[in-house]
């Protein structure tokens, strides 16, 4: 049985380009929470208003994202999706003009309705390519290349940003007075700015070209089922396994945040215990957060050949099993155990955000467009736990601070056990 049918081959080709582009805005953010909080000289608690800004655009935009594509089409969705996450990306410019961290916060937020609309959009849209036999192997395939953008980010992140930052401490600018830090500040700014500038642009010829490109809308067949937002609704939380798909992905999209955020904490803290200096330190973190990528992006593929022949919910089960264990070896032994073991967890969470998905969808037929809403706004998990371990860690527990992702992984064990049942 074919993954993707032949007629929707170029269409999926198309689509899976956009989860590569918001795989970018994804990871070349999360190291922006350190990041901002040198430039700012503020908490790292204050820092994760960057998480809270870029998720809260993901969990305010899904619903009328779906609402969208319902009354149009996939294509308005992609466009719209699109356009957003350019003019988020391009705000950059007069927010460094402005020099304050608010205006970037509100950049954030704009471009992540964007990613909403994309992300509501393409995922029922590359389910729907073919059999529902083989949907959460399509969906797995076409989220494979997600990883692809987001190991572009943190590269972008690691040279153009981290590396181009001045090299000054934390300790270090807290003792600047006020012209020092102005000046400082104006040209870190500058370097932040310039790949989200560059995103915004090529954003814009990406529109271009899928603006005229024919892509068929999917429309809603007329099966005698009112769906009318109400009932869809009251349908869509009376099934079980849609209802408990919501709250893991919730907790999935937290773990994986929380993992990917703060492993340069984690990690800076570590190499700096090493005598290692602080800028060298967070480059050496970001390297390991690339690798973690690696591992994320090489696993999605191994698991979307694996399930040929698995189950998705028995192997949903086997990864979030390992993941605990690994963040056990984080918070217990530290170190550069806890280090690497924070790397491999990465292995762990490619399998699961798709199957999630594909397990949540299965049985929702025609009510997709607002199922997906549902699932997309779960992601609000990655604006809401980051600031939980923020706290854990601003009170010097890094290493405990990683109870959070583990407590995630426990309930995505929870639900795969509760759906291989």
């Amino acid at each position: 049985m074919k993954t993707v049918e032949k007629r929707y081959l170029l269409v999926f080709i198309l689509v899976t380009t956009c989860f590569a582009l918001w795989g970018f805005a994804n990871d070349i953010t999360n190291p922006m929470v350190k990041a901002f909080s040198k430039i700012f000289r503020m908490s790292v608690t204050d820092g994760t208003l960057v998480q809270v800004a870029f998720y809260g655009g993901y969990f305010c935009m899904a619903l009328p994202a779906a609402l969208f594509i319902k009354r149009f089409s996939y294509k308005s969705g992609i466009l719209m999706g699109l356009g957003l996450y350019a003019i988020g990306a391009l705000m950059f410019i007069p927010a460094r003009a402005i020099g304050s961290y608010y205006p970037f916060l509100i950049a954030y937020f704009i471009l992540t309705c964007g990613l909403s609309f994309l992300e509501t959009t393409a995922n029922p849209f590359i389910l729907s390519m073919g059999e529902k036999e083989t949907a959460t192997r399509r969906l797995n395939l076409a989220q494979a290349f997600n990883p692809i953008g987001s190991l572009l980010g943190m590269w972008v992140a690691m040279n153009w940003i981290q590396a181009k930052m001045n090299p000054l401490s934390t300790a270090e600018r807290a003792t600047l007075n006020d012209a020092e830090f102005e000046a400082l500040k104006s040209s870190d700014l500058s370097v932040v700015v310039g790949p989200y500038a560059a995103i915004g642009i090529v954003l814009v010829v990406i529109f271009i070209l899928i603006l005229i490109t024919k892509i068929p809308a999917k429309k809603i067949e007329n099966d005698g089922v009112s769906r009318a937002f109400g009932p869809t609704v009251r349908r869509l939380f009376a099934n079980k396994s849609y209802r408990e798909g919501v709250i893991a992905q919730f907790f999935y999209v937290g773990a994986q945040i929380t993992c990917w955020t703060f492993i340069i904490q984690y990690g800076t803290k570590v190499f700096m215990a090493e005598g290692i200096a602080e800028q060298s330190a967070e480059i050496m973190s970001q390297r390991l957060n690339i690798i973690a990528m690696v591992l994320f992006c090489g696993s999605r593929f191994i698991c979307t050949w694996l399930l040929k022949w698995f189950k998705p919910a028995n192997m949903l089960a086997i990864f979030a099993s390992i993941a605990i264990l690994l963040t056990i070896i984080v918070i217990t032994i530290g170190g550069r155990s806890g280090i690497y073991s924070l790397v491999a967890v990465s292995a762990c969470m490619s399998l699961m955000f798709p199957t999630i998905y594909g397990l949540a969808l299965k049985d929702v037929g025609q009510d997709a467009e607002i199922g997906s809403a549902g699932l997309i706004m779960a992601i609000l998990g990655g604006s809401l736990l980051p600031p939980l371990q923020a706290m854990i860690i601003d009170a010097g527990h890094t290493p405990l601070s990683f109870i959070v992702p583990a407590i995630c992984f426990v309930i995505i064990l929870l639900y795969s056990t509760r759906q291989s049942a």
